[in-house]
């Protein structure tokens, strides 16, 4: 049999698939992401704000703890201040240091429940300003309530640590605690020398004659009588202010219950002269009322407030949405580690201070 069937064409190579480009499916997800991402930043910048502005001062967004339960109807709340005095301070959850004590004590003056407050401090002090608002606001506390505040002085109560104690109608401390030093301090660094012996050399254009009065590359013999005359002024101003918040507040005529209260001793000026005294040292010259501790000032509260028995309360602000907005704008602040257990923000320059000198060296 011939085979005249046509020879067999063997199939050539397929065609290669086309592929398709999955660019525009990654760029819709990423378009889609940032609409979602830019919504959700939306709802938190309008929850958060309306936080901070109707949260402020709200008693209603604040948790109640109850640190010692006496199954009683009256509260004695513990307000504490612990470690720098600043105005930039805040605290574990974001809140400004001197704001939220004014929260504090207004929370416990407009609840009918709370009889006293527990004023718990461990500070070594800090700025000048921010220890003289708080002095006010337990100054403007009692003046506005019925409602004594009892100090309670920790490891450290020194310079600006006293200076809010002293306004309290009674201040009760510890043996060993670390207190005094009554005065004020401004300190800063004059870096000429070191630049001198570099080569730098500052060029200075000024409005007057004082403006570089406290620069640091001004050489000693530079600054004029007649300008540390006027910084040594504001200092002995300042003082004279720490003294007369020291006088007032010890005054015993204007106290709960002046009976037992001590008064200061007829040489205290002398004694305010910065150095630091121990609890005991303290009672001594009339700085402290009593040597105890949380128990003893527990129950001087009840007395002063003329009641038996009281539940041990705190106030604590819960970790919201206004509170993560105001950590996200602390700036970011350099610290030292001393032996006392207190973190401290570095000293600024040309700042007056109310600060015990253990924490300078």
């Amino acid at each position: 049999m011939s085979d005249n069937s046509p020879p067999v064409i063997p199939p050539g190579p397929s065609a290669a698939p086309v592929r398709k480009s999955r660019g525009w499916m990654w760029f819709s997800l990423f378009l889609m992401g940032c609409l979602l991402l830019g919504g959700f930043l939306i709802v938190l910048l309008v929850v958060g704000a309306a936080g901070m502005s109707a949260g402020a001062g709200d008693s209603s967004s604040v948790e109640v703890v109850t640190l010692r339960d006496n199954d009683s109807d009256n509260k004695i709340v513990a307000i504490d201040l612990s470690g720098l005095i600043a105005s930039f301070s805040v605290d574990a959850s974001g809140n400004n240091m001197v704001e939220s004590l004014r929260r504090q004590f207004k929370w416990a003056r407009e609840d009918d429940a709370v009889k006293a407050v527990l004023f718990r401090i461990n500070s070594p002090g800090g700025e000048v300003l921010a220890s003289d608002r708080i002095h006010e606001i337990i100054r403007d506390f009692q003046e506005a309530c019925d409602k004594p505040v009892v100090a309670v002085m920790g490891t450290v109560a020194a310079s600006g640590g006293y200076y809010v104690a002293a306004p309290c109608n009674w201040i009760v401390a510890h043996e060993l605690t670390i207190t005094g030093s009554i005065g004020v301090i401004m300190q800063g660094y004059n870096l000429r020398n070191l630049m001198d012996k570099v080569g730098v050399r500052p060029m200075v254009f000024k409005s007057g004659k004082h403006k570089d009065m406290l620069s640091y590359d001004k050489r000693e013999e530079d600054i004029t009588p007649e300008e540390r005359k006027m910084v040594q002024d504001l200092i002995d101003e300042t003082f004279g202010r720490f003294k007369t918040i020291v006088r007032r507040g010890r005054d015993l005529a204007r106290r709960a219950n002046p009976d037992d209260g001590k008064a200061l001793g007829d040489g205290w000026e002398e004694q305010a002269d910065g150095r630091i005294f121990s609890g005991t040292q303290a009672l001594g010259q009339g700085f402290v009322d009593e040597l105890g501790d949380l128990d003893t000032a527990t129950e001087r509260a009840l007395k002063l407030a003329g009641h038996t028995e009281a539940d041990l309360i705190q106030y604590r602000e819960p970790l919201n949405l206004a509170s993560l907005f105001r950590l996200f704008g602390k700036s970011e602040t350099k610290e030292i580690k001393i032996d006392l257990g207190v973190d401290l923000p570095k000293l600024k320059a040309g700042r007056l201070y109310f600060l015990s000198p253990l924490l300078l060296y």
